[in-house]
């Protein structure tokens, strides 16, 4: 059966399924080193209350069977173990029968700890990862060549993560349409990172010229996936440029590295062997029957879910990010449809004060990622993904995206919580608990190359207002509405 094995795209295949693995490996050790704060059973957002009020098939997760804290590390560790053997090569040793309930294994823990993991885990590249690991299952292993319908599959995977991330940039903020976006977009993203002060100050003109190849890298190239080679391979070449270019701009989990991973699928020997020295294709034979016929009933169903997202990315009230189905499978995607032109942190401070006066002096709490010292530079964290970092720029975007979680992380550390601490960076009260917090509202800004020269400074900062009034154990008070 030529038609079905596409021998010529084993390296491709090969980088994409150890990636995969690769970033699922990161996930789950996220998800170990984080949970206990965050949803745990004393966490902000505990998951045995969340599970309680929701049916299994509206949020399928082994976790509605039985939760505990023990049990979702466990879930997380084994996980990581899976995913570490796929990165060594040990599914490219097993029958092909065996690797697939690996895969299987890898997507079933992730996905039981997303559907549970309610804010923390709302974003588009949780998702995404379900989406590719589910791929993976069909895309076989090195006893057999790689599938052309599960590469085609994979490319409309791509496809609708870049032409949808296009499409809602275009509906949303005019400023992609007048190209101004990055005036701002470097300054403002969620998480930036070391390289982004400098991307920021880059002269006016460039950032239009960012904009306009960011259009045709998500418009115009996406189209080049499904055309004959070498087209198809520089499509995938212009896209792994730009999302290589992302990840030097900033901090955005593993979004972009998993886009680079399945556009690398897209390169065939032939394109790959033009500017690289690679290794020979080896002699893979062709898949068994059983295989194909699993394919082929794969490739229907996601034919079938393709018409949600299909019509999401035609309709005029696009939506991004979104699943439409509980199994996080043919999703619709999308990012930065709105951009903010104004950067706003929440800080938050305490102080070992028993009375608050007027001379009273707050200490500040450093996160690990998101701006807090003005003379720190942003560090890289992704692929690692900082989920209660991320939160707080939500929370300083607007007091409701923080209403469920603010006051328990407050009262977490007026109790020095060890887990949530784990969280920070710094703790200015590491012997004995502060006796109040609070939290302040600053606009940030990139320093000029003056002010970065005279004050040894990245950030400018000005004081905004309060967010949480101060706050001692007894008289915890809610962020404003």
């Amino acid at each position: 059966m030529g038609w079905f094995s596409a021998p010529e795209y084993w390296l491709g295949s090969l980088v994409l399924e150890r990636g995969v693995a690769a970033i699922y490996l990161t996930a789950f050790v996220a998800s170990a080193s984080q949970f206990r704060a965050l949803i745990g059973e004393r966490g902000m957002l505990p998951v045995p209350r969340y599970v309680a009020g929701r049916s299994f098939w509206r949020t399928p997760s082994i976790f509605h069977f039985r939760y505990s804290d023990r049990l979702f590390a466990g879930v997380c560790w084994f996980g990581a173990i899976v995913s570490a053997a796929v990165v060594s090569g040990v599914a490219d040793l097993v029958p092909l029968w065996a690797a697939m309930p690996m895969w299987l294994t890898l997507w079933v823990l992730y996905l039981s700890i997303v559907n549970v993991g309610q804010v923390w885990y709302g974003f588009g590249w949780e998702s995404l990862l379900l989406e590719t690991g589910f791929l993976m299952i069909f895309l076989g292993n090195a006893r057999a060549a790689p599938p052309m319908l599960t590469l085609w599959l994979v490319r409309w995977l791509l496809f609708r993560v870049e032409f949808g991330a296009g499409l809602i940039k275009m509906r949303g903020d005019r400023c992609w349409r007048n190209l101004t976006c990055l005036y701002y977009h470097h300054e403002t993203q969620p998480m930036p990172g070391p390289l982004s002060w400098f991307f920021h100050r880059m002269p006016k003109p460039l950032h239009r010229i960012e904009v306009a190849g960011n259009h045709f890298a998500q418009l115009v190239v996406p189209f080049g996936l499904f055309a004959p080679q070498p087209v198809a391979s520089i499509a995938a070449a212009v896209i792994i440029i730009t999302q290589l270019w992302l990840v030097l701009s900033g901090n955005f989990s593993w979004l972009n590295w998993l886009t680079i991973l399945l556009a690398c699928s897209a390169v065939d020997q032939r394109s790959l062997a033009a500017v690289l020295p690679i290794p020979a294709q080896p002699a893979l034979p062709a898949a068994p029957l059983w295989f194909t016929a699993l394919v082929l009933g794969f490739a229907a169903a996601v034919l079938t879910l393709s018409y949600w997202p299909a019509r999401n990315m035609l309709s005029t009230q696009q939506r991004m990010n979104m699943s439409f189905n509980p199994f996080h499978l043919i999703n619709t995607y999308g990012a930065f449809g709105t951009i903010s032109r104004t950067r706003h942190e929440v800080v938050i401070e305490g102080t070992d004060d028993a009375a608050i006066t007027g001379t009273t002096v707050w200490e500040e709490y450093e996160f690990k990622g998101k701006p807090g010292s003005v003379r720190r530079l942003p560090r890289q964290y992704a692929p690692y993904h900082l989920r209660l970092d991320w939160l707080m720029w939500f929370a300083a975007i607007s007091p409701g995206y923080a209403l469920p979680w603010m006051t328990s992380l407050l009262t977490r550390l007026l109790r020095n919580d060890p887990p949530t601490l784990k969280l920070l960076r710094r703790n200015p009260f590491p012997d004995t608990p502060p006796q109040h917090v609070r939290a302040q509202l600053y606009r940030y800004r990139f320093t000029t190359f003056r002010e970065l020269r005279c004050d040894h400074a990245w950030w400018h900062r000005t004081l905004v207002g309060r967010y949480v009034a101060p706050m001692a154990l007894e008289k915890a008070q809610s962020p404003p509405g």
